[in-house]
C-alpha cells in the first residue's frame, strides 16, 4: 500500500505517493508558483531515508507552468539528492514544461538517470512496470 501526501493550493495540486517497492510518484497539476514552499521536498526526502535509491516518477501531464524560481528549487533539490535517485522519469504535457524539464536535467546533472517523456502511454507503461 502506498503512503500518499496531498498538497492542495489555489494554483496547483501536488501529491506524493511512496510505494514499498522504492517507487515514488510525484503528480503535479496546475501552475506551480511555489505556494507550498519546501514542504513537498521535505515530504519527498522522507523516501530517501535508507541506502537504496528510489525510482522517481514525476507526472506533470496536467501542469500549465512553473515559475523559474520553483524550477530552480526542484533542480537544486534533485542535484543535492542525486545519490538517492536510481532514476527520474518525467512526463510533460506541453512544450513549455518539456523545455523546463530539459533545464532541470542539465542543471541537476541528471544525464544518464533522467528520462523525459512526452508520450503518456509510454510513461504509464514504465510506471506500471516499476510497480509490478
Amino acid at each position: 500500500m502506498a503512503h500518499e501526501q496531498l498538497f492542495d493550493g489555489i494554483h496547483c495540486t501536488l501529491s506524493i505517493q511512496a510505494f514499498p517497492s522504492r517507487v515514488v510518484v510525484l503528480k503535479i497539476s496546475g501552475t506551480d508558483i511555489g505556494e507550498f514552499g519546501d514542504r513537498p521536498m521535505t515530504e519527498l526526502a522522507k523516501s530517501l531515508v535508507d541506502n537504496e535509491p528510489i525510482r522517481l516518477f514525476i507526472d506533470a501531464r496536467d501542469v500549465r507552468g512553473a515559475s523559474i524560481e520553483v524550477s530552480g528549487e526542484w533542480a537544486g533539490w534533485l542535484q543535492a539528492n542525486k545519490a538517492h535517485l536510481r532514476e527520474v522519469n518525467m512526463l510533460t504535457g506541453s512544450r513549455f514544461v518539456e523545455v523546463t524539464a530539459g533545464f532541470v536535467l542539465r542543471f541537476a546533472a541528471l544525464q544518464g538517470i533522467m528520462r523525459i517523456y512526452t508520450d503518456a502511454a509510454a510513461f504509464d507503461a514504465a510506471l506500471a512496470e516499476a510497480l509490478a
